[in-house]
């Protein structure tokens, strides 16, 4: 078996041009990692069982066939259906994996074992093998499933997230899973960058449990250095005010004030008397300690006007703000709307508007060469069945 790269990937350019990865891996983290790779220019070929990914299902909403979940985190990829159960199939894999440069897969630790994934690992002692993995090998829950409301629920992240005086909150997007596939985009490419100069790393791990802590940051080193459990502030920020919304007279608005400059140049945009004869409020630290009150008073100044008026106002202050937009408002804002962020993407069920990479390579974003692929529809190609 030979794998020519597919002729999408040829004479791109891209940093990743003519490097090989074979993906086993389903749902979220894993498929955006290696749809990534994709990106920058990889030729991908994902493996799936004859059922399918079982993100493919996970709708409404569906475009085609296909739910949107699938479309999202699977273009730039061929597809065959492969049972690993099957020394037929077994076999065919085996040869994949000695052409690939990386490989990516999410398998737990009971499929390992009975999918004789360890022995195609022994195949090709060169390639870089990149596990998603509920938690790191070795601790007490590494062998439960795992998913990105559990790792959300388990990290802290919902234990800060939410108001002070309501229940713990998810992020209304999949945040786990998008930290621990970008740590796996990260291992991906640390290794091949490794296996280049000799170096060590072949095999990495990028556990959904601690890759969500990871993201917990500030919050975390805060603990850690002082013991104090941080708590959940709504839209507060714990060391930073004011930094999160304010009430217009017709919705809301964001104001992220980092610095005392920028307080001072708020101030003056904001021509109120409380405010200016507050000389306490001059520092961060006396404005996070004075929240409740600082709020208070700028919810009423900002009552007094529409969102759009003190978005006017605010222009050229020199202070940092944002409307709160839906998904929808979003993507009608001119940044993105005038702009090459969304592409067209060929799918299964016909052609749809998708997100391009976020990345600008030289000033040029890449385009989206191929979109998701229907199950198996690249099985004969691959496997010269």
């Amino acid at each position: 078996m030979t794998w020519p790269l597919d002729e999408r990937n040829v004479g791109t350019g891209l940093p990743l041009e003519g490097i090989r990865v074979l993906d086993f891996s389903r749902v979220l983290a894993g498929p955006l990692c290696a749809m990534i790779a994709g990106d920058l220019g990889a030729d991908v070929i994902k493996v799936e069982s004859p059922d399918g990914d079982p993100v493919r299902a996970l709708a409404p909403p569906r475009f085609g066939d296909d739910s949107t979940y699938y479309l999202a985190v699977n273009r730039h990829r061929r597809n065959v259906v492969a049972d690993l159960r099957d020394p037929h199939d077994y076999a065919q894999v085996v040869e994949l994996v000695r052409l690939a440069d990386a490989v990516v897969e999410n398998f737990l630790p009971h499929q390992v074992q009975t999918l004789g994934v360890e022995r195609l690992r022994e195949v090709n002692p060169d390639c870089v093998w990149v596990s998603i993995t509920p938690a790191s090998s070795g601790g007490e829950i590494a062998d439960l499933p795992a998913f990105d409301l559990l790792a959300q629920a388990r990290s802290g992240l919902m234990g800060v997230t939410g108001d002070a005086h309501g229940t713990p909150t998810k992020v209304g997007a999949p945040l786990a899973d998008v930290v621990t596939g970008l740590y796996g985009t990260i291992a991906l490419l640390a290794g091949i960058v490794g296996r280049g100069r000799g170096r060590l790393g072949r095999h990495f791990e990028a556990p959904l449990l601690e890759s969500t802590m990871s993201a917990l940051i500030n919050q975390a080193q805060g603990y850690l250095s002082t013991g104090q459990n941080p708590s959940r502030l709504g839209n507060d920020h714990p060391s930073i005010a004011p930094y999160g919304p304010v009430t217009t007279a017709d919705g809301f608005l964001i104001l992220a004030v980092g610095t005392d400059g920028q307080f001072a140049r708020l101030v003056t945009v904001l021509a109120d008397d409380t405010l200016s004869g507050r000389v306490d409020w001059a520092t961060n630290a006396s404005r996070v300690a004075g929240l409740a009150e600082l709020s208070a008073r700028l919810n009423e100044i900002f009552l007094t006007r529409t969102t759009q008026a003190w978005m006017d106002l605010l222009a050229e202050s020199g202070v940092p703000f944002a409307p709160i937009f839906d998904v929808a408002g979003a993507f009608a804002q001119g940044q993105i709307r005038g702009g090459d962020f969304l592409g067209v993407m060929t799918t299964p069920g016909g052609e749809t508007t998708a997100m391009r990479t976020p990345l600008l390579i030289d000033g040029v974003r890449p385009d989206i060469r191929r979109g998701p692929r229907g199950l198996g529809e690249d099985t004969a190609e691959i496997f010269d069945d």
